[in-house]
């Protein structure tokens, strides 16, 4: 996945005048406090989120209770994906675990730039290769990886940012109980 997140970042410095400006004129910079939302269930998503600084989550609600599906860190597309393709109601919140600051792109604004930029084109193919590799990759783990393994990992790949996630979304994240959240951390 680092290599395919290299191949985006290498498209992005190579824009074109033209491409970046068109770019930026459909990017919009904007800051959520720790708490804000970004989307709210029920809500069409008309927009993706880069994060720029900070740390979001996905969820749902089931049965009353929270269900944390992502963690989003910076250099993360936070976006309800299904909504955003189908023009449907989210079913997931988009929340600001901290303060974040995002640049904002409007879907349809994006689809008229993306016809006579062909980069952005490749862009819009690219980030959705690497969400649908994450995703398989998160299912994977899920598969193959048992609890303690799953905290490991997190622990690695996001070491400087998860002291400011609550235990409660890390526990719903890893899809188990907060007291075995607690056991396994103990092992660590």
């Amino acid at each position: 996945m680092k290599r395919h997140l290299k191949k985006i970042n290498a498209l992005i410095e190579n824009f074109d005048v033209e491409t970046e400006l068109a770019l930026q004129s459909v990017s919009k910079t904007k800051k959520y406090k720790k708490g804000e939302f970004l989307l709210y269930q029920g809500e069409i998503c008309k927009s993706s989120f880069w994060i720029e600084e900070g740390i979001t989550r996905k969820y749902y609600m089931n049965d009353k209770k929270e269900v944390t599906t992502e963690l989003l860190f910076k250099h993360d597309l936070a976006v309800a994906f299904s909504s955003y393709v189908s023009n449907q109601p989210s079913l997931e919140f988009i929340q600001a675990i901290t303060d974040v600051t995002v640049s904002c792109i409007d879907k349809n604004s994006f689809r008229d730039i993306k016809e006579n930029h062909p980069q952005l084109i490749q862009l819009d193919l690219l980030m959705t290769e690497y969400y649908t590799m994450w995703l398989e990759k998160r299912l994977f783990e899920f598969h193959t990886l048992n609890a303690i393994e799953r905290y490991k990992l997190l622990l690695l790949e996001q070491p400087d940012f998860i002291r400011h996630i609550p235990l409660t979304y890390i526990a719903s994240y890893l899809v188990i109980s907060l007291e075995t959240l607690s056991r396994v951390r103990t092992k660590i």
